[in-house]
């Protein structure tokens, strides 16, 4: 694919199409605590517990290049 490896533009989607896809996941739970009317409490319950995932995401990655994994 015009001069890259198959591992390289998986390297990139990894790393820049899946954050993209992680800041929008962001301003959709954003746009729903919004509309739901949901407060402070309810906006930050609804961060905490639907970011949770990209949470275990972005740690996962990190961990990797702390011990020099794959």
């Amino acid at each position: 694919m015009i001069g890259f490896t198959e591992e390289q533009v998986s390297s990139f989607g990894m790393t820049f199409g899946v954050g993209a896809f992680m800041l929008f996941m962001l301003f959709i739970i954003g746009e729903l605590a919004w509309k739901t009317k949901a407060g402070k409490t309810g906006t930050f319950v609804l961060f905490f517990v639907l970011s949770f995932g990209m949470l275990g995401f972005v740690a996962k990655s990190v961990i990797q290049k702390v011990l020099g994994g794959v």
